[in-house]
């Protein structure tokens, strides 16, 4: 018996469990692991995702039109006319109309820079990567909500550029109901399905609330090296119907 299997023994006899096998990477035998990490039903996805959210800081809205969009982005933008924010060029922000709901606010929004047109594409990209570093918000899609720890996952291949959801202080974040999945499992399985994001070499993030650091006293602050707010928007059916 080797000196790492001695040692990992002598753990689990104090732990009480020298009956499991031998092997760590045997999980089945383990007493109580479903307990530890239950499941998820269907049903309860969203629940458990805004429940999540919540706990690592971030901020829950539903909406079910174009007209509660508004209100929510008024409400989180109050006081920014001035700043302007950043779009990323996720699919669902056209969908839902972003730019006209920002302009009936009167609130600048700057778009990324056409991908097909490589003409003009640096001067463009270099004005939006300081719009990104100048705006009072970020505003994405993403990928997959992780229902599990309430991380957010973006790819550089949705959203562009991924300095919209890092640069500005605060985030703001459109997603529907199959976005969210279960477990990391299933999320990595998509993002393989899909294999556009790691076939290309695409960035891939995980957000998990807000920008935090603490110092030796443990002394928590948010916004140091991202954004300060983080606010997730679950986009109803209805609204894509309109």
């Amino acid at each position: 018996m080797s000196t790492r299997e001695e040692m990992l023994g002598r753990i689990r006899k104090a732990l009480g469990h020298s009956d499991l096998a031998s092997s760590p990477s045997d999980l089945s035998s383990w007493p109580g692991l479903g307990a530890i990490m239950p499941g998820i039903a269907p049903q309860d996805l969203a629940l458990n995702l805004e429940a999540e959210l919540t706990k690592v800081g971030s901020s829950t809205h539903s909406v079910r039109n174009r007209s509660e969009i508004s209100s929510v982005l008024k409400q989180i933008l109050k006081g920014t006319h001035s700043e302007g924010v950043v779009l990323s060029r996720n699919p669902l922000l056209a969908r839902l109309n972003l730019a006209a709901i920002l302009s009936s606010l009167e609130i600048r929004a700057w778009a990324p820079p056409d991908a097909e047109r490589s003409d003009v594409k640096t001067d463009s990209e270099r004005a939006y990567r300081e719009h990104c570093f100048s705006a009072a918000a970020g505003i994405t899609g993403l990928n997959f909500a992780l229902a599990e720890s309430g991380s957010l996952v973006l790819s550089s291949h949705t959203e562009g550029s991924q300095l919209c959801s890092l640069a500005p202080p605060v985030h703001i974040a459109f997603y529907i109901r199959n976005q969210i999945r279960a477990t990391l499992e299933e999320v990595l399985e998509g993002l393989s399905l899909s294999g556009e994001e790691v076939a290309s070499g695409r960035s891939i993030v995980f957000v998990t609330g807000t920008s935090r650091t603490a110092d030796i006293e443990q002394i928590l602050i948010r916004g140091v090296h991202g954004p300060r707010e983080l606010h997730a928007i679950l986009v109803e059916e209805s609204c894509l119907l309109e």
